[in-house]
């Protein structure tokens, strides 16, 4: 099992910053794949970026070279960074996790989901 928890989201301006982080506790060590997403009412919730234990990135193009998803295995945590914001990255984060081993997933968790929002 695997209980993630995030931080950091809140209310921030265009062009401006915010990091937010995951925590993930239990079997921290089965975790593959580490990431995050979000959603607004009335959409389907969509990747933002994901990272493999071994590091590997994937990022959505709406992001890419604005946004930064860092991962400490050995802490279990996940942090995504993200720069220039727009008002359309308004939106509930979720940090999501996926167990698994040598090609085989197991098991998908997420977190609660943490508020973003960009205004004017």
């Amino acid at each position: 099992q695997v209980q993630l928890v995030e931080s950091g989201g809140g209310l921030v301006q265009p062009g401006g910053s915010l990091r937010l982080s995951c925590a993930a506790s239990g079997n921290i060590f089965s975790i593959e794949y580490m990431g995050w997403y979000r959603q607004v009412p009335g959409k389907r919730r969509e990747l933002v970026a994901t990272v493999t234990r071994g590091g590997t990135t994937n990022y959505a193009n709406l992001v890419k070279g604005r946004f930064t998803i860092f991962r400490d295995n050995a802490k279990g945590t996940v942090d995504l960074q993200m720069n220039n914001l727009k008002p359309e990255d308004t939106a509930v984060y979720y940090c999501n996790g996926v167990t698994g081993r040598d090609g085989i997933l197991w098991q998908e968790y997420w977190g609660q989901g943490t508020q973003v929002t960009v205004f004017s």
